[in-house]
């Protein structure tokens, strides 16, 4: 099982790419596409943190 340190970076490093994503095609900041992907985001690094 991997240390909450490593939980929480990865959770964090997930949502923030996730979040940042929308502003690439020019959605703001705090768009709800933006929320969703940065929630996708967090699923996807905690998924990782488990995975290694």
């Amino acid at each position: 099982m991997p240390s909450r340190l490593l939980i929480w970076v990865s959770i964090f490093i997930g949502s923030t790419i996730g979040g940042i994503i929308p502003e690439l095609w020019g959605a703001g900041m705090f768009s709800y596409l933006s929320l969703l992907l940065s929630g996708i985001g967090a699923l996807v690094g905690l998924w990782i943190a488990f995975k290694i």
